[in-house]
């Protein structure tokens, strides 16, 4: 049986999600949480792709800057949903509901932005995936944010729920918010030393 691929050092990940811990727990055994303290509603761009870029970059460089973290590797991460504007995660009930709603039945995108840093080495990445949400009812969607509360996603949702999503294409990890399969091909380069560049 061949060996699982595991990154030796200890990884500070500058997000507070559950699911991205979960994601790169599976490819590092040391993984600590360091939230930055990034204000996200004063970050500007031009495109979905450029904003999640620049969010996962001065969320990675504000937690790699702090003392304590001097010498180890930081990813920071930023996801956002994008179909003809922005959407974040939802205020609350009715912002969700609002999402969902004009999501609904629709193919959308999903951005997500990851940047490594490591004494002043930094990469920075972003992954694509679409979206087809399935035709659900007005009742279907209050249902799903009530039983679900998808308040800290991004769109109002879960992929990885597997209830308003009827098909996808690209990266699954990259929908649920860290794409896998670049990431790991970076932090390869980093535990060999390597300096490749990432498209």
């Amino acid at each position: 049986m061949a060996r699982t691929w595991k990154f030796c050092e200890e990884i500070v990940l500058a997000s507070a999600s559950p699911r991205r811990l979960e994601l790169l727990s599976a490819v590092a055994d040391r993984v600590t949480v360091e939230p930055s303290d990034v204000d996200e509603s004063a970050v500007r761009a031009r495109s979905p792709r450029a904003l999640v870029r620049e969010l996962s970059r001065l969320k990675a460089l504000s937690v790699a800057a702090r003392a304590e973290n001097r010498g180890k590797v930081v990813i920071g991460a930023d996801t956002v949903v994008y179909l003809d504007k922005l959407y974040g995660k939802p205020r609350d009930r009715a912002d969700a509901i609002r999402m969902l709603t004009e999501l609904n039945g629709r193919e959308h995108s999903v951005f997500t932005g990851v940047t490594v840093v490591r004494d002043g080495w930094t990469r920075t990445f972003s992954v694509r995936s679409a979206v087809k949400f399935r035709n659900m009812t007005a009742h279907e969607i209050e249902e799903y944010v009530d039983g679900h509360r998808p308040y800290d996603k991004a769109g109002a949702y879960a992929v990885q729920e597997g209830v308003v999503v009827e098909s996808y294409k690209g990266s699954l990890t990259n929908i649920i918010g860290l794409p896998m399969e670049k990431l790991v091909k970076v932090l390869k380069e980093v535990q060999h030393g390597t300096d490749r560049t990432v498209r």
